[in-house]
């Protein structure tokens, strides 16, 4: 397996952990406001392969507690499972993001015990979807990995990134309701970078933050912003 980045320790990607993060190429969404574009369209090369990764782990035991899996779209990859499999082997916690459109991948991973946390991204709400992602999607595959998410018993989040040209509190309060009882949702404000396809998107503000935590609290009782 091709290892596109390394992000030697953070304590920010998995909620209470001390944690590395591993970044996997290739994904099936085209979102405009991403900020791992080079991933996704397979500018990045890859700087490792899964014997260094492995190698990085064995000399971190002790220092870290987990390995968040991220990407791009780390469901796409056939060898995950084996990845997450010697993670877990090693002893550490494994932490996976994912865009929801393959529930299968998810369901296979969590009967067997393999993921520990799962963040999950809500790009929009049902009707602004495909718009919001840059491609197609069924949100009936969105709906299937948020309760499989929800009813797993794997600790969770479910996340939305706010960009002005794209969500409205209306998008919040229907997105609210899309994972009502979710346990917890954060909403995120984009922040402008040159790396990111679209360069005329902008971020909220933080009164139009505050509206769509208001929104989306008529359904979630945890709802979170980040980046302010």
């Amino acid at each position: 397996m091709k290892i596109h980045g390394l992000q030697k320790m953070t304590l920010l990607d998995y909620p209470s952990k001390v944690a590395a993060t591993v970044f996997l190429g290739s994904c099936d969404f085209r979102c405009p406001f991403c900020h791992n574009f080079e991933l996704v369209d397979g500018t990045a090369a890859p700087i490792m392969d899964d014997a260094e990764l492995f190698s990085f782990l064995d000399k971190r035991k002790g220092l870290l507690d987990g390995v968040v899996i991220t990407g791009g779209e780390p469901c796409l990859n056939s060898s995950l499972k084996d990845l997450i499999i010697r993670i877990k082997d090693m002893g550490y916690l494994v932490k996976l993001d994912t865009n929801g459109n393959h529930p299968d991948v998810l369901k296979d991973l969590l009967s067997e015990n393999l993921v520990d946390y799962i963040a999950m991204d809500v790009k929009n709400s049902p009707e602004k979807y495909s718009d919001t992602c840059g491609v197609k999607i069924d949100t009936e595959i969105i709906s299937e990995s948020i309760n499989l998410i929800m009813n797993s018993g794997v600790d969770y989040e479910f996340r939305t990134t706010a960009i002005k040209e794209f969500h409205t509190a209306e998008d919040f309060a229907k997105i609210g309701e899309w994972i009502c009882g979710a346990k917890a949702y954060y909403i995120q404000q984009f922040t402008e970078r040159d790396t990111v396809p679209d360069k005329s998107l902008s971020s909220p503000s933080a009164e139009d933050m505050e509206a769509y935590r208001q929104a989306a609290e008529r359904y979630i009782k945890n709802v979170i912003l980040r980046g302010l």
